[in-house]
């Protein structure tokens, strides 16, 4: 515990014994009420412009759509277009392109809607404008056997064969002229992957023999590929390094915005493409752009992979102290298994260092030229990348893995980041399937796990005279105004914004540093010379970081440059003014010299180190491997280790280092300890704010929550907030003690409550929590149904007295999307009580209840219910619910009917599961039978009493 926190708790203890309690009371600074939101708070959205035809009627009506819906910004991108709207369509960064973006920007402002805008038209980054010298490499070599007194009788020479891969079609490579920008049917073509045959630069020529001697013969190589020189005694290998094309190409990509997408590993080559921009820019309004955003590093979605770059053997020199050169056997696996893995570690640590220094560094220097910060997905990227993550404005993840989520979250923690991003719901269910409770179940994963900025995937920009479905994109999850449960996800967005606005105003509160071991995956052998770190690059430490997950441990994962600029202060470990308990080594092969005398230091200052099992064994790397290895061992032995019951501990300096296997152990021995929610299979994300410690917490378990709940953190009070209905009330607490209490906690299945303590006395009613008694009262009169909203028609109304799915009422109603209201009334329960449970049963898919003319709330699921306080029945009551399926039906029906609303180039519509792709690898709904949809009950009134 630091001063600060200190403090704090003696003058808890004061309050605690009734001394001056009047006094501090008097001086309530923290009142318990709703944070304020802003449009950082609010949920964004991707807004894909389909071939950039847009025209400024129909910009203004969307980005009105969008505020109205909640939303608090958006970011542009570019994309492929439209079939049938070729003459609106704007090429990518042209002055119509600019002139319509600034116009974005000002109705933007208007509206109060923030603006971000990809780097790109498609990703990644790349274009038209990227040369030849300018696009992704890739390495070649050939080896050739020279004995004493022989000469090479073959040219030094290789050729790249070609290769064309197309997006959904195939494409032979006579139907492609170089350059890719002299092409005039690109969105066409719809280029993915691109190798034209030609002879590649010789990069080296290295000559090795069986005792260790190396000669470098590149100058000796003529222009036609011959060799003149003559080997001297020995056998003779000669290393042949030639530099290929890549060939990836901009995925996606709208027009003006196709052709060969940058080589990352290039500082000229950053800031040639980047260039494009100044110089098109057109005047752009200085802080029009909030951010500059840069989507997942997919260089190497293609065969083979961009893994070289001109300058590769200087950069190398640079960064790693020595001649790659000399080592090329080693590079290509060739050498003992142990040079290959320190070759190899230090060949992949140099492509990581030039991802953060010549793309990401240079990167967002250029954002400030327009005022602007950078938002940045580097997952994927063969480079460390918490670093990259650290080194983004807003680091953004994706992806459902609560392990993988964590890599960007911890970076931006460790790195002192206000805002962690998430490109949320890219793929939750098939087209036209994803429910707002899905939604949201993807979107408490991310706060679960530190996102506080959603940025949805995404919304179409779509022409208002554009027939329904509108304008659509690839991926599954249509946030636009043509869904029909839009007008339903403003409470989403509602419930974000709440979520977001606690998340936001405050700093991590994780007791834990869990290294990343990068150099053992940099050090493995492999399927290619570069290693990708994206969906399994949590598999580092994977098992640990599960069991710490799983048992309630909060942590953030650190790296080996983050490591070095933490402090400690009175045994806190500080990094960007977060604090940690302590900071564990899993058990790993690999660790840098500085790396480990840098954590020694800290214990010796006061930090509590654990080693998962034992040191890890090695040093990586080269470079002077012998002597730094000697350095660690000597390191190692004067540690001496006390044997316990179930580790081993050493006193250093006024720090301490334990080691052994059983890691939760440890922690309880350390005083880090898991909060115990975890177990009953809640999410949660525990902060720290400026009134006290803060927990978001939600429950997608398989069962209610209804239980008295140990938390590890105290006050003097502590109140509920309810994101979804906007309740609030003080929490009832027992217990309190220096490092934990207990709150009394009810959560259905679904449900999400954010506990926030405070140091002083709220003046706010209690939460209301209920239970239900054993009375209930069917709702089972007549129901009255009417159509309100939807098509492809609106159908007829009916009465109906037992609720089922309205596709069961008649064939016009299996194809029927859009919004049905059910109206009955019924009379005051016979049974009194000071609450009811009004119990909806199934609903297909979200629900707005009304009663007496008065909304009560927005129910999405997955349970639908709400309470209604006693005095607000009637003695005749009327019950009104409009329910809203899905897009799915109508969608099937069009299928079926071989309507085409699926008119987009490139990858046009793509499918969720095989299944459901047609003859020509797009997505059709045609073999779908109706989803339920509607009120399908049974609808109860239920009893309840209070709790408290």
């Amino acid at each position: 515990m630091n001063i600060k926190s200190k403090l704090l708790f003696a003058g808890f203890l004061i309050m605690f014994t009734g001394s001056f309690s009047s006094s501090i009371q008097g001086q309530n600074k923290y009142k318990a009420e709703w944070p304020s939101e802003r449009n950082v708070t609010r949920p964004w959205t991707r807004w894909w412009w389909h071939g950039s035809a847009v025209n400024e009627k129909d910009l203004t009506a969307n980005l009105e759509e969008l505020k109205k819906a909640g939303f608090g910004g958006v970011e542009i991108t570019s994309i492929y277009g439209t079939k049938g709207s070729e003459k609106q369509d704007i090429s990518f960064l042209s002055p119509k392109w600019m002139n319509v973006l600034k116009y974005t920007i000002k109705e933007g402002q208007r509206l109060g809607l923030g603006i971000d805008l990809a780097n790109a038209s498609g990703w990644p980054f790349g274009g038209p404008w990227v040369s030849a010298e300018d696009a992704c490499k890739d390495v070649h070599y050939k080896i050739y056997a020279l004995k004493s007194g022989e000469k090479l009788d073959e040219k030094v020479e290789l050729e790249q064969e070609p290769l064309v891969r197309a997006v959904g079609h195939n494409v032979d490579i006579s139907e492609v002229k170089y350059p890719i920008s002299s092409n005039t049917n690109l969105q066409e073509l719809a280029l993915d992957q691109v190798r034209f045959k030609r002879k590649l630069p010789l990069q080296a020529l290295i000559a090795y023999n069986e005792n260790g001697n190396k000669i470098e013969l590149t100058n000796k190589v003529e222009k036609d590929g011959t060799v003149n020189w003559i080997a001297p005694d020995g056998n003779w290998k000669l290393y042949a390094v030639f530099q290929g094309w890549h060939g990836k190409q901009v995925e996606r990509a709208g027009k003006g915005g196709e052709g060969d997408v940058i080589d990352h590993f290039s500082e000229k080559a950053v800031k040639n493409y980047l260039g494009i921009f100044d110089k098109n820019s057109g005047g752009i309004q200085r802080k029009g752009v909030r951010a500059f955003f840069n989507d997942s590093y997919e260089v190497d979605d293609a065969q083979g992979e961009g893994d070289w770059t001109p300058l590769l053997f200087d950069e190398f020199k640079k960064y790693r102290g020595y001649d790659l050169k000399e080592y090329l056997p080693a590079l290509f696996g060739n050498d003992t298994e142990e040079m290959n893995q320190r070759v190899r570690c230090d060949y992949r640590e140099t492509i990581s260092d030039l991802l953060l220094d010549r793309f990401t560094a240079v990167w967002k220097h250029w954002s400030r030229n327009y005022h602007a910060v950078v938002r940045n997905q580097p997952h994927g990227s063969p480079a460390n990348i918490l670093d990259l993550y650290s080194a983004s404005d807003i680091p953004e993840t994706e992806g459902s893995s609560p392990l993988g989520i964590k890599l960007a979250a911890s970076a931006g923690h460790v790195s002192g980041k206000p805002l962690i991003s998430a490109e949320a719901a890219t793929w939750l269910n098939e087209h036209f399937c994803s429910t707002l409770s899905e939604a949201k179940k993807c979107f408490d994963r991310y706060f679960a796990n530190g996102v506080n900025h959603l940025v949805y995937h995404g919304t179409p920009y779509s022409p208002v005279a554009e027939e329904w479905p509108g304008w659509l994109f690839y991926a599954s999850v249509h946030f636009a105004p043509t869904n029909t449960w839009w007008d339903d996800l403003k409470t989403i967005n509602s419930y974000v914004s709440s979520c977001q606005s606690f998340l936001h105003s405050s700093k991590p509160a994780n007791d834990i540093l869990l290294y990343y071991p990068i150099y053992d995956a940099w050090s493995q052998k492999g399927k290619s010379m570069l290693q990708h770190f994206a969906a399994r690059d949590e598999e580092l430490s994977k098992g640990l970081g599960e069991m710490l997950l799983q048992n309630g441990y909060t942590f953030d994962y650190i790296s080996d440059k983050q490591i070095q600029q933490l402090t400690v202060d009175d045994k806190n470990i500080l990094s960007h003014n977060s604090e940690y308990k302590t900071i564990i080594i899993p058990n790993c092969d690999y660790i840098p010299l500085t790396t480990i005398q840098k954590i020694v230091r800290l214990a010796q200052k006061g930090a509590t180190v654990i080693l998962q099992h034992d040191f890890p064994k090695e040093v990586p790397g080269l470079h002077n491997a012998k002597q730094r290895q000697e350095e660690y061992k000597k390191m190692k032995d004067e540690i001496k280790f006390n044997s316990e019951a179930f580790y081993e501990g050493s006193i250093i300096g006024t720090g301490k280092i334990f080691k052994g296997n059983d890691v939760g152990k440890i922690l309880e021995v350390s005083n880090v300890l898991p909060e115990s929610m975890a177990k009953n299979g809640l999410w949660f994300n525990r902060v720290r704010r400026e009134e006290g410690i803060c927990y978001f917490i939600s429950n997608w378990g398989d069962k209610d929550i209804d239980q008295w709940t140990q938390v590890r953190s105290f006050g003097k009070d502590a109140v509920w907030f309810n994101p979804m209905n906007k309740q609030m009330g003080k929490a009832e607490i027992r217990n309190i003690h220096e490092d934990y209490a207990e709150v009394n906690l009810k959560l259905d299945i679904g449900e999400t409550l954010v506990l926030q303590w405070y140091p002083t006395t709220q003046d706010v009613e209690d939460y209301l929590f209920y239970e239900k008694t054993n009375d209930a009262m069917n709702l089972d009169g007549e129901w009255n149904v009417d159509f309100v909203r939807g098509g492809p028609t609106l159908p007829n109304s009916y009465t109906i007295k037992t609720l089922v799915s309205w596709t069961e009422h008649s064939n016009e109603l299996k194809c029927f999307s859009g919004t049905a209201s059910y109206k009955t009334t019924f009379k005051k329960p016979p049974f009194e009580g000071r609450a009811y449970m009004l119990d909806l049963g199934k609903v297909c898919e979200s629900a707005d209840v009304y009663l007496n003319g008065k909304k009560l709330e927005t129910l999405v699921g997955p349970e639908y219910h709400l309470t209604i306080d006693g005095n607000k029945l009637k003695n005749s009551n009327n019950l009104e619910i409009q329910v809203t399926n899905l897009m799915a039906n109508r969608i099937s029906d069009m299928d079926k009917r071989g309507m085409n609303y699926k008119k987009f180039y490139n990858v046009n519509i793509a499918a969720r599961e095989r299944k459901n792709l047609d003859e020509h690898g797009v997505f059709t709904a045609k073999n779908w039978q109706p989803l339920e949809s509607g009120l399908i009950g049974p609808v109860k009134l239920i009893g309840l009493r209070s709790k408290n």
